[in-house]
């Protein structure tokens, strides 16, 4: 089963949004050689129909997450057996500023460490 639909078809799969932000996750088994983390980024063409913009709110995404997962990555290392598997899906129609999507982006990551 491919990962993408592990984690949007899976039982086990969780989500919450902090508006504009929605994010899915799901915990699995670590295989040999695998990251911690493993992220995703989807941006609806529906939203925006010029790719400029949506690769745009993606490299805003990108960065916002990379600027954020530290504390995420150390709770998950905490635990070597498990990975984590997040998709970033963008909800709005506007686009946002980095600092606005970065502040979304760390208040979900800081309540996932809350739930693992």
């Amino acid at each position: 089963m491919k990962l993408t639909d592990r984690l949007f078809n899976g039982a086990g799969s969780l989500s919450m949004a902090a508006f504009p932000i929605r994010m899915v996750w799901i915990e699995k088994e670590r295989e040999a050689q695998e990251p911690p983390v493993q992220i995703m980024v989807s941006v609806s063409k529906r939203h925006f129909k010029h790719a400029v913009k949506r690769n745009r709110v993606k490299r805003q995404l990108r960065e916002a997450y990379r600027l954020a997962k530290l504390p995420l990555m150390e709770k998950i290392e905490k635990t070597p057996q498990r990975t984590l598997l997040i998709a970033f899906i963008w909800l709005a129609d506007e686009l946002y500023s980095s600092a606005a999507v970065a502040s979304r982006m760390e208040q979900l990551l800081l309540r996932l460490m809350e739930k693992l």
